[in-house]
């Protein structure tokens, strides 16, 4: 019997000592940064997310785990995580609402979200529009457009706010293929809907012009003539070197008869 104790005590004594080494040695808050900042430069960014959330863990409190927290939120931006990259900025936008660097949590926030081939949207004939979301695009939009207009001194502001017009004529133009989309359907009431939207929302695209059209169009054939006629008059003078209003004075059946 005191031999199988003793055994059992060795035994325990082993198994605390390899936990033991296999504990991480209690790095200071300033040491665990400059560890994870280092994978960082090396493009390990997993590795560098698991030493900058330790580091949050163990010193929750001052700078380094403030940076700790945008750091995190760049290195899945870099990993190309998108979802995880928004609620990490998200994360510090609430933590630290009046931080100096907040405003790069935004702009952050805004590039993880932010998609460069929106405008090839135009080009996606033959497929339904309706299935597709833009709600990338929406969430990089309001991040860049909250920068902007929060912290217009911002070092990142002019290249958010030309972002942002990139995005809304992209986000305009969606809109714009989505009620072609039900024109060439004959769905007009869904066409008109849509066309109004971006008269409403994105006036200042170009892609008013050919939303009044359509609306010209949808008003005509649900026999709307009055408002078909308030709206030509919106388009004549919004945009009186309109293309569509040429085509009217060529013929001598209005453009949206011909069209």
């Amino acid at each position: 019997m005191k031999y199988s104790l003793a055994l059992i005590l060795v035994m325990l004594l082993s198994g605390c000592s390899m936990f033991a080494k296999e504990e991480e040695p209690n790095l200071s808050a300033s040491k665990q940064f400059s560890d994870a900042m280092e994978n960082m430069g090396d493009g390990n960014y997993e590795e560098a997310i698991k030493k900058f959330e330790t580091l949050e863990a163990r010193y929750p409190y001052g700078r380094y785990a403030e940076q700790a927290q945008l750091e995190v939120a760049y290195a899945y931006y870099k990993q190309e995580d998108t979802a995880a990259a928004t609620a990490a900025c998200d994360r510090f936008i609430k933590l630290h609402p009046t931080h100096p660097n907040v405003d790069y949590a935004y702009y952050l926030k805004g590039l993880a979200n932010f998609n460069e081939n929106l405008g090839l949207i135009s080009r996606l004939g033959g497929q339904d529009m309706t299935e597709r979301d833009p709600k990338q695009a929406r969430e990089s939009y309001n991040a860049f457009k909250e920068l902007v207009t929060r912290f217009p001194n911002s070092k990142y502001a002019d290249d958010s706010a030309a972002r942002a017009r990139y995005l809304l004529n992209g986000l305009a133009n969606y809109e714009l293929q989505v009620a072609l989309y039900y024109m060439k359907r004959k769905a007009y009431v869904a066409a008109l809907n849509r066309a109004q939207y971006i008269v409403i929302k994105y006036q200042e695209t170009p892609s008013t012009e050919q939303a009044l059209m359509i609306m010209v169009k949808c008003y005509d054939v649900l026999g709307m003539h009055q408002l078909r006629d308030d709206t030509v008059r919106i388009l004549k003078h919004n945009f009186p070197n309109s293309k569509y209003l040429s085509e009217s004075s060529e013929s001598s059946e209005p453009w949206w008869k011909l069209w």
